[in-house]
């Protein structure tokens, strides 16, 4: 089943599959669409090369209703002259990456190319304290994706996120720099959020290095389907922000090979679909089938009078 109830399968096309499951995603985004249907395109002589000009492409001909799979090949081989070669298996998250890293650099819109960036930017802050001396350093910065590291028996989301907020305590070979002391001291390091973007994407980090060898956690994080992060994070922010699921990315298989899906809820009817490369189903509502997948990737979109 290729198509169901207006979404469409995508053909898995030289080891696509985690491409796919980016692209299912990305066209359930319905703030991206809307940024992408405001950019009026330049001619170009290098449009086969134009990640962003591609990506409009094809999740426009996602949304159509021909019968047959959306065409992607374009931008999978725009991928490929772009050093995210066919024939590979990818990650899902650094794919996902490096498509907005790609729309940042080659849009020649520069202001709707920050637009798309603004849905996902996590703004943190990074605080260092000394223990010594009390002095506290602190550097801004931004992330697209949360990373956040799982153990190895059961966990939930809301844990997961706030072990990584955690304060940390540097010592030994791990001691940083302090300005005022001017040597190396014992530090206490955390991290601030200042603002939640409007698409939170959040990574569980499955895939371990030990001995040499990659190895992926195979442990259950159960993770609701809507949740007010606020109540998690209550030291590390205080703003209200709501989201709910909208998206989820599952790898399946072991780190050296597998094989990505995707349960995305459709931005029209609101439905659950499952998309297996060109396979496509509806499913039952969220709470039936999030507590018994191991998701890899989930896409949250904050709840506010534009998206209700």
């Amino acid at each position: 089943w290729w198509w169901c109830d207006g979404m469409r399968g995508l053909t898995n096309y030289r080891l696509s599959c985690c491409v796919n499951s980016m692209l299912q995603t990305l066209a359930a985004t319905w703030e991206l669409a809307v940024i992408l249907e405001k950019w009026q395109v330049a001619g170009s002589g290098a449009d086969d090369c134009n990640i962003p000009l591609q990506l409009k492409k094809v999740l426009t001909a996602m949304q159509s209703d021909a019968t047959q799979p959306a065409p992607h090949r374009d931008f999978l081989h725009c991928l490929d002259r772009n050093s995210i070669r066919l024939n590979i298996q990818h990650d899902a998250d650094e794919i996902f990456l490096s498509i907005l890293g790609l729309v940042r650099q080659q849009m020649d819109d520069r202001v709707l190319a920050l637009e798309i960036e603004n849905l996902y930017k996590i703004s943190v802050e990074t605080q260092l304290q000394c223990l010594e001396c009390d002095l506290v350093q602190t550097r801004s910065s931004f992330l697209l994706s949360l990373p956040l590291h799982i153990k190895e028996d059961e966990n939930s989301l809301e844990n997961c996120m706030a072990s990584f907020f955690e304060h940390q305590e540097l010592r030994g070979t791990n001691s940083c720099y302090c300005t005022h002391c001017e040597t190396r001291n014992p530090s206490r390091q955390g991290l601030k959020l200042n603002s939640l973007p409007q698409i939170l994407c959040i990574q569980l980090k499955r895939f371990r290095n030990r001995r040499g060898s990659t190895q992926k956690l195979e442990c259950t994080v159960t993770f609701p389907e809507n949740v007010d992060f606020s109540e998690i994070l209550i030291e590390a922010f205080s703003a209200k922000c709501k989201y709910t699921l909208y998206a989820v990315v599952v790898h399946c298989g072991c780190a050296a090979f597998g094989h990505y899906t995707a349960f995305v809820r459709h931005k029209v009817n609101q439905q659950w679909y499952y998309a297996d490369d060109s396979h496509v189903q509806q499913v039952c509502s969220a709470k039936s089938w999030t507590h018994s997948i191991k998701g890899y990737l989930m896409k949250y979109d904050m709840i506010n009078s534009n998206s209700s």
